[in-house]
């Protein structure tokens, strides 16, 4: 697969390069780690730490700024960052108020983000964290907390960042990013896989006529594959299993976002919001706020994902307070 890189050992190094020189004075990036920081940070809040393996971008890279993430730490392709780099993360962004962690729910991440909250504690910061769980596809309810997490992380750094900039503490932070966090569900479709940089050969093999349902961001299995459908069935399949697991009822309010794998065009996405509103306006469902783009994709693999965060009064608020960040901006 041909890919305009240098060195494939060098590509998330180049890449955090070149989103820092683009955005020159807003971020700067540590010496020798994979770590992103603001370059001001307001005294008196509680710091976000957002990451996770490379090659998802915008997640995670690009959800750092004003009202989002204040340091973004990431590994190699599809890979946990090492404790040290997550350390050096948390020491970047501790203002003494303790470091909110925000990733997706994945053995190599877990891992790595506790032993760095073990080193940050003998460092007298305090850390909490908040595991993002939305692929529904990947665990039945009874195991909701082996659930990865896929694009609804966009959500739950969302909200978290928001409440850091509220000015609440490292309790309340966590207690409202939580509950963003069980009130996000995500079901998506791949079409064609991606491929990891250096590497010929894609990420999953599946058919030219298939489909596969719940597929992960990696190539995780999902729940079922079949012959591929028009986009409207594809659609209505994946609300029906989002709105039964969260559940919704009607008159419910969310939000809604229609995610691109990668290679998925805006022209398709935006077929598939046009019919995702009219099945929620059906099922009685309001819609609060409604996006479409890529917010976390897996290279080159065609698809997407549709997730849906239910609101209440609370986290409309910090949905909807002022943020800025390369990748997203609030409107109202």
């Amino acid at each position: 697969m041909k890919k305009l890189i240098n060195d494939p050992r060098n590509v998330v190094r180049q890449t955090f390069e070149g989103f820092v020189a683009m955005h020159k004075g807003l971020f700067r990036l540590l010496d020798e780690v994979n770590v992103v920081v603001k370059s001001r940070l307001d005294p008196g809040k509680v710091g976000l730490v957002i990451g996770g393996g490379s090659g998802h971008e915008p997640m995670f890279l690009e959800f750092i700024g004003e009202g989002f993430a204040d340091a973004v730490c990431q590994g190699n392709i599809f890979a946990a960052p090492p404790p040290d780099v997550i350390l050096a993360a948390t020491k970047a962004a501790d203002r003494g108020h303790g470091v909110l962690y925000v990733y997706g729910n994945y053995a190599g991440d877990n891992l790595n983000f506790d032993m760095a909250a073990e080193m940050a504690e003998m460092d007298g910061i305090r850390t909490a964290t908040v595991r993002v769980m939305d692929d529904v596809a990947s665990a039945p309810p009874e195991r909701a907390t082996d659930r990865r997490g896929i694009a609804g992380d966009f959500y739950v750094i969302k909200i978290a960042g928001a409440a850091c900039d509220a000015g609440l503490d490292l309790d309340e932070v966590r207690r409202i990013t939580e509950k963003a966090g069980n009130n996000t569900r995500t079901m998506g479709v791949a079409l064609s896989p991606g491929t990891i940089p250096g590497i010929s050969k894609p990420t999953f093999e599946l058919p030219d006529d298939e489909i596969e349902i719940g597929m992960g961001l990696h190539g995780e299995p999902g729940v079922r594959r079949g012959p591929m459908e028009p986009a409207d069935a594809l659609v209505d399949n994946l609300i029906e299993l989002i709105a039964a697991d969260l559940p919704l009822k009607s008159g419910d309010e969310v939000c809604v976002l229609v995610n691109g794998f990668g290679s998925t065009t805006r022209m398709e996405l935006l077929i598939c919001m046009r019919r995702a509103l009219e099945r929620l306006d059906q099922l009685g469902i309001k819609v609060y706020d409604a996006q479409a783009g890529d917010y976390a994709t897996c290279q080159e693999m065609a698809g997407a994902s549709i997730s849906l965060l239910r609101l209440d009064s609370e986290l409309r608020r910090y949905y909807d307070h002022p943020a800025w960040s390369p990748a997203f901006s609030t409107r109202r």
